[in-house]
């Protein structure tokens, strides 16, 4: 999970941890994750503690390169954690994009060429993508070198996209998008 964004559009903090449905986003996404993957972390920088109360068994990965170069700074600490476990593909979505589909990570192998993300409506989301762990270095040396855009990076490698109907790739990055996305709960997606 991808969760360390600045928030600048919703005034700052931890996008993840703000309350839908009563729970913290950041509950909601781990819960829908569980079953698809071997293992879970979350990539934020900072102190790891705040996340302790609400996954206290789920590692925190901190970027691996200075100064918050975004969020492919994340992809790449969980493609490194992923190596360290023996794991090939790592899975990544933003804290901010709870109501992920229970197929997300089946439909998304069974893709990947050598990439795969998901689209809904017609609208690529490259951060929710499935990542081979292997791309690590490579990924490492296009921050290096100032790359900074998940969608045109991944393009580059091989990337497939994967649509899916509805919307459920529903994200806070503004307040006004918690009621969409209260809604949605509430519609039971």
């Amino acid at each position: 999970m991808l969760a360390g964004g600045l928030a600048r559009r919703m005034g700052g903090g931890d996008k993840a941890l703000l309350p839908l449905g009563g729970r913290p986003m950041l509950s909601i996404l781990l819960d829908r994750l569980a079953p698809q993957v071997a293992a879970l972390a979350i990539s934020a920088n900072g102190d790891p503690s705040r996340f302790a109360d609400l996954a206290p068994e789920v590692p925190v990965l901190p970027d691996s390169l200075p100064d918050y170069p975004g969020p492919l700074a994340g992809v790449l600490a969980g493609m490194q954690h992923a190596a360290s476990l023996g794991l090939e593909m790592v899975l990544t979505v933003p804290g901010d994009t709870p109501l992920v589909p229970s197929d997300l990570a089946a439909r998304l192998l069974e893709a990947a060429a050598p990439i795969a993300c998901a689209a809904s409506e017609g609208r690529a989301h490259p951060p929710v993508a499935l990542w081979p762990a292997s791309l690590r270095d490579h990924l490492r040396a296009a921050i290096a070198s100032g790359e900074g855009k998940v969608s045109r990076w991944a393009q580059r490698q091989g990337c497939t996209v994967v649509e899916w109907a509805g919307e459920p790739f529903l994200n806070a990055n503004a307040p006004k998008d918690l009621a969409a996305l209260e809604a949605a709960l509430a519609r039971g997606t």
